[in-house]
């Protein structure tokens, strides 16, 4: 109740922030970006792909091959420059006469690749969706694997460690943070030029319809992952002819009204719930982990220890920012919380090595991450109205934080230069179809999922008529399909072989908690 609570005060935070923000257009039937969409799925279909081994850089197993899709930088001038993504792929296993097609899958992001997504039909939960379907993933537009990887600064500077974490900034940290957004928004536009404005939700569910296309199927049978499910919602609001199946997991709120400020802050609202999951756990099993017996015992540990490694940074690298963002990895997966617990634990103990080697920058994935959050900021500034006074960000913020301040301003910090943005913003399109516009789709939710909070995936299946929700009640990791739930993936299994939904929805009981491990 008390969450409910807090998602109420929200709505008043923010309502008046963006009234004077600017706004753009979106697909209309007959609009150049349609037509555009039109001729360039036309060509795809003419071309194909041709399958052959993945890039080395990729270092993937034999089995799977790569080919590429071109898609338009701009939909409304379909003949001018071209982008090409690449597509990675393994044929359905079971017999031909069984074969559904291809199966599509994007993990989020923005800023996500699926290049390897093929390789899940080993595991036990996807074999029998392995026989039936192609395992098709991709690199979107702009993400490392596509023709035109986007970038807004230096990877090196991307990573470099340490840096703090203020839970409630002072002035001094917000006019440096503020600067800091300046600086990586003009980053952007220096790097991308006129290119920027076309990283963009839209465009990305538009080159999804390019790639079925090329994949040779008339409709699209596609599963998307937390910001998936935004633009596969933008796809069966364009396309929805072209829907054959399409699974929603962990689904964004599609309220235009929540893109994407508002959701941001929905999002540092959630967890803070979750992060009490996490603490009362840890309380739970205090004879493993000693750091407490109850939820505000661990929080004044944890806290003890931010203030320390701001202080004298461990093993020279982890200062509080390197630690909150470890730590924010438990409130997406609880698969992380003995590892995160064990690590707070040793350095609570003397023994700094755990968290040292889980929460450093890791120069090998410097390039990755900021390509990532390059495309990340890139796709969120361009899809809508961000307020643009910081005093807007600072009232808001600084009254969430009050209730909600683990995730707040690091992630208001995260999504500050959509303030300073160069390029136009859009207005979002309106999530919506009629009845029977849209085949049956299916919706997957973690009731306390903090990344995308469970009124989204209500949201969803109110705008899509004749949806069907599941949801694992009373658990929180963030992208639950082929995840281990047997009653999750029994209902995303029959789903995908034989269409079938439950009903308007289904309860699954949560996932075990994880055991308590430790060092010793």
């Amino acid at each position: 109740m008390r969450t409910a609570a807090l998602y109420t005060s929200i709505g008043s935070l923010v309502l008046s922030a963006l009234a004077a923000a600017p706004a753009g257009a979106w697909d209309r039937p007959g609009s150049a970006e349609a037509r555009g969409t039109a001729i360039a799925a036309a060509r795809a279909t003419d071309a194909g792909i041709d399958f052959a081994a993945c890039p080395e850089e990729e270092m993937l197993p034999d089995s799977l091959k790569c080919g590429t899709v071109k898609v338009p930088l701009d939909y409304a001038d379909p003949d001018g420059r071209q982008l090409e993504l690449t597509v990675s792929r393994t044929p359905a296993a079971g017999p031909a006469k069984e074969r559904q097609g291809a199966f599509v899958y994007n993990p989020g992001g923005p800023g996500a690749s699926s290049i390897t997504f093929p390789l899940a039909g080993e595991l036990p939960e996807w074999k029998e969706i392995a026989e039936a379907y192609d395992l098709v993933g991709y690199a979107p537009r702009g993400v490392n694997g596509s023709s035109a990887p986007l970038s807004c600064q230096d990877p090196a500077a991307y990573t470099k460690g340490p840096t703090d974490a203020p839970t409630h900034p002072t002035q001094e940290d917000k006019e440096r943070r503020v600067a800091r957004a300046k600086a990586y928004a003009r980053g952007c536009a220096e790097h991308a030029g006129e290119t920027l404005r076309h990283y963009t939700s839209l465009n990305n569910a538009r080159d999804l319809d390019v790639l079925r296309a090329a994949l040779g199927e008339s409709r699209l049978t596609f599963m998307g992952a937390s910001y998936g499910t935004y633009f596969g919602a933008l796809y069966a609001t364009l396309f929805p002819s072209h829907v054959r199946r399409m699974v929603f997991d962990s689904a964004v709120d599609p309220d235009p009204e929540q893109i994407w400020y508002r959701s941001n802050m929905g999002q540092s609202l959630a967890f803070e719930a979750r992060w009490e999951d996490f603490r009362r756990w840890v309380a739970k099993h205090d004879d493993v982990y000693h750091l407490g017996t109850t939820p505000e015992a661990v929080q004044r540990r944890y806290d003890e220890v931010r203030a320390e490694l701001a202080v004298k940074p461990a093993g020279g690298k982890v200062g509080p920012g390197q630690l909150h963002s470890a730590f924010l990895g438990a409130g997406y997966y609880d698969d992380y919380w003995a590892m995160r617990a064990t690590a707070l634990s040793e350095y609570v103990r003397g023994n700094p090595e755990p968290l040292v080697a889980q929460a450093s920058p890791r120069a090998v994935a410097a390039k990755d991450n900021e390509n990532a959050q390059a495309v990340y900021t890139a796709v969120e500034c361009n899809d809508a109205p961000w307020p643009e006074d910081f005093e807007v960000w600072d009232r808001d913020h600084t009254e969430l934080a009050r209730v909600a301040p683990f995730e707040t301003w690091d992630n208001a910090f995260s999504n500050l230069p959509c303030a300073f943005w160069p390029a136009p913003r859009q207005r979002p399109l309106d999530v919506r179809v009629g009845w029977g516009e849209l085949p049956p789709v299916l919706i997957l939710a973690a009731e306390r999922d903090a990344a995308t909070p469970y009124r989204g995936a209500l949201e969803l299946r109110k705008r899509l008529p004749g949806s069907s929700l599941v949801t694992e009640r009373d658990a929180g990791t963030h992208g639950i399909g082929g995840a281990g739930n047997a009653c999750v993936d029994d209902h995303l299994r029959r789903y995908l072989l034989t269409g079938e939904v439950p009903g308007r929805g289904a309860d699954c009981a949560a996932h075990p908690e994880p055991n308590p491990v430790s060092l010793d």
